[in-house]
């Protein structure tokens, strides 16, 4: 995938609701794994390390290293891309982004709207184009799932342009449109978690937080009484 954390021009259309849900664990499982095979190639995670991926999704150290480390990294260190600097900048113009940051800058919603949102388009020069972000640089790297799209164009207005209205899978994909939006909602999930891990063990927190409140309410709750139960 390759976005631009500061390109905010020119982006067309309304986006989805992900319904992404951080404490959905094999959702987060299958999201590492989804982005390790088919982001990870271009885009790096570099404030988001193998190790503190491990414990935050209850992975293994072996499991990690030996199904989503394709750079040869140690256990320890950034989620990082092997892919040189001058080939990456040949091929797409300029190095691919870090997606760190991606769900914090973007929002969940974007992210989910923009992978589902590919269509093949000829006039770009990697054939691909995308009705929510247009003319991004990057091809579809989950097409063999979701299939082919084409768009379907509006009428031209009055400066002779058309418009992208809708998009149609006319090719099949090894998945069904359920399962790709599944598939879409797990990499969302995921870089919504690498935006901010600590997010898992707020969450988990607030929980015995909101219990120890209630806890203290009742004991303020019963001290109270027993102040006041002599006072007429």
């Amino acid at each position: 995938m390759l976005l631009s954390l500061s390109a905010f021009a020119s982006e067309g259309g309304d986006t989805l609701q992900a319904g992404n849900d951080l404490s959905d664990r094999a959702s987060l499982q299958r999201g590492a794994q989804l982005y390790m095979n088919y982001c990870s190639g271009c885009h790096s995670l570099k404030y988001l390390r193998y190790s503190r991926m491990a414990e935050d999704l209850g992975l293994s150290e072996e499991e990690v290293m030996t199904n989503l480390n394709f750079t040869g990294a140690k256990f320890g260190e950034q989620i990082k891309v092997s892919m040189p600097h001058d080939p990456a900048t040949k091929w797409f113009g300029k190095m691919p982004p870090d997606l760190s940051l991606i769900a914090r800058v973007r929002g969940s919603d974007w992210i989910y709207t923009y992978l589902k949102s590919f269509y093949l388009d000829e006039s770009r020069p990697l054939g691909w184009n995308n009705k929510l972000f247009p003319n991004a640089s990057m091809p579809n790297p989950l097409w063999q799932m979701q299939g082919l799209q084409h768009a379907e164009l509006s009428k031209p207005d009055a400066a002779g342009e058309r418009h992208v209205e809708a998009l149609k899978v006319t090719q099949p994909g090894t998945q069904t449109p359920a399962q790709f939006d599944q598939t879409a909602r797990d990499i969302t999930n995921f870089l919504e978690y690498a935006g901010e891990p600590a997010a898992l063990k707020r969450q988990s927190m607030g929980v015995w937080v909101v219990l120890f409140l209630v806890a203290l309410t009742f004991l303020a709750f019963l001290l109270k009484q027993e102040y006041w139960k002599d006072v007429h």
